[in-house]
């Protein structure tokens, strides 16, 4: 399993039973709300606003809480900017921070202080470009599909990997192939539990175990912010941590 699965694996299992749920539902309703004030409510018209549905929908987020944040979207209550941070934690691992925000001073001096607080830098924005790169991961419940024969069917849509874990398929695919790979998964009849495009590193970082420890620290604290989207990091997840933070 490749590093960024294991990461995505972990904040999957550990979201579905402790109260960061809560965390989750606000982040999709930002981004429906983000997307339909850009795109318009309609979802047909709207790729990004069908695919914030359609992770709504993943976790399992009531329909009027759905209809509820695109009618929301007119409002002067859903003026958010999208803002990115980039910068090192300690040991030199690489993060990249995504936000929605509708206060840009209170978001920068709150992302600061956690970089300061915890032993990090930040950076400017683009000096972390080489280290990750945007990719489409889509997380698929098995329910009673056959791994060989989906993974058959779905490879020639552009999936760059396919991993088979316990409960779900974890399907890679290039930017350019994300939207190949979705309009197929609809003509099988198949809902991702989830579908995004993220920021995967094309190289990570070994560190100790008290040094990563002190880097994931520094993550979750990022991901507890309120405007904070998503977070991603350079940090290799070897089998030795994922036990450990796993617990």
């Amino acid at each position: 399993m490749s590093g960024h699965s294991k990461w995505s694996t972990i904040k999957r299992k550990k979201g579905a039973a402790d109260a960061k749920r809560s965390k989750v539902f606000s982040r999709i309703v930002k981004e429906i709300q983000v997307a339909a004030k850009e795109g318009g409510p309609d979802p047909d018209g709207n790729p990004r606003l069908r695919l914030a549905i359609q992770n709504a929908k993943g976790v399992n987020m009531p329909r009027d809480n759905i209809q509820r944040a695109i009618n929301k979207a007119g409002s002067d209550e859903a003026n958010f900017e999208k803002v990115t941070f980039e910068g090192y934690a300690p040991g030199g691992v690489g993060v990249y921070i995504e936000c929605l925000t509708d206060n840009h001073k209170r978001t920068v001096g709150s992302i600061r202080a956690i970089f300061n607080k915890r032993g990090g830098n930040l950076g400017t924005n683009g000096s972390l470009s080489f280290l990750f790169e945007r990719k489409g991961v889509l997380t698929i419940p098995k329910g009673d599909l056959n791994a060989e024969e989906f993974e058959l069917d779905i490879i020639d849509a552009g999936v760059e990997e396919f991993e088979t874990e316990e409960e779900v398929f974890i399907i890679t695919t290039p930017l350019e192939d994300f939207g190949n790979v979705q309009k197929k998964l609809d003509e099988m009849g198949i809902v991702p539990e989830n579908a995004e495009l993220q920021r995967i590193p094309n190289d990570t970082k070994i560190l100790d175990m008290d040094a990563s420890m002190k880097v994931l620290k520094m993550v979750e604290e990022f991901e507890e912010n309120d405007d904070v989207q998503n977070v991603y990091h350079n940090l290799e997840m070897t089998d030795e941590l994922m036990l450990v933070v796993q617990q």
